[in-house]
């Protein structure tokens, strides 16, 4: 028998396990098995909490389709406020180990309980072929890129994986757009050999930014923290917002707060959320 916790930052919800004692053979067909909305737990995908050497703990994420990511921003806020309610540790900065390196975590604390964790994301990756993508340039900012026989302009950032930024026209309703019949085309394009994800932005004005997200191995999600944070770089790369700046992103889940510094570094705060918890065979 196994103990999950189901959690979710701002909608974007994984089922998260406890594996500083004991871990779990093949979390990616545990993933695909249980992050089926209708025979399953339901969720975006798998995260394990596990013991590190070099940080407090270490989180391992594995998407709705099995295949593992390097990082998930709403998931790493739900792996500090897992190890505080649950006693794993009594630290408020909290230092996490994933697959793109170390993370800092701040947990807020109130009434016993982490309501919301600021991120230090590290740095964006902005050089072409490290993203990865096939542009071979230093910064991929507003570049052509015809998806399905429709040329648009992209704007490509790594938070610890790929994302791919599209700015919409103010006019455009967000809620419009078919994500499922547009959203695959990107994330499989030949441009990006690790596929991608993929973010559509509309700017509200320099501070306020709105988007929907179409994450590789989930499909559309209600929230994205990574694409949140590669959004707002592309917003400041593109001249719609400003380095150093908080930016609120308003996705389908709920806001985040990001802000890109000048030295490229990125910090994110939102929200974690505990669903419930139970016990699978």
């Amino acid at each position: 028998m196994l103990k999950f916790t189901k959690m979710h930052g701002i909608g974007n919800d994984y089922v998260y396990f406890d594996c500083t004692k004991e871990d779990i053979e093949n979390p990616g067909a545990l993933s695909i098995e249980l992050s089926d909305r209708h025979f399953g737990v339901g969720s975006d995908g798998v995260i394990l909490i596990r013991s590190s050497k070099i940080a407090d703990f270490k989180m391992s994420m594995f998407n709705a389709d099995g295949s593992e990511g390097k990082m998930c921003g709403n998931g790493i806020r739900c792996v500090g406020k897992f190890a505080y309610d649950k006693g794993l540790t009594d630290k408020a900065k909290l230092e996490i180990e994933t697959l793109d390196g170390i993370k800092y975590l701040d947990l807020f604390v109130k009434d016993g309980k982490v309501e919301t964790v600021r991120v230090n994301m590290g740095k964006a990756v902005l050089k072409g072929k490290d993203i990865p993508t096939t542009f071979d340039m230093d910064k991929v900012v507003n570049e052509a890129l015809v998806v399905d026989g429709v040329s648009h302009e992209v704007t490509c950032v790594s938070m610890g994986n790929p994302h791919c930024i599209l700015f919409v026209d103010k006019e455009i309703n967000l809620l419009d757009l078919n994500l499922e019949k547009i959203g695959p085309g990107f994330e499989n394009h030949s441009v990006f050999p690790d596929r991608v994800n993929t973010e559509f932005i509309k700017v509200i004005d320099d501070k306020t930014l709105e988007m929907r997200v179409w994450e590789r191995g989930s499909g559309e999600t209600w929230a994205c923290g990574t694409g949140a944070c590669a959004s707002v770089v592309a917003a400041v790369l593109n001249g719609f917002c400003k380095a150093n700046e908080e930016v609120a992103v308003k996705l389908r889940g709920g806001d985040l707060k990001i802000k890109y510094m000048d030295d490229g570094t990125v910090y994110m705060e939102g929200s974690a959320t505990t669903v419930f918890e139970g016990v699978i065979e």
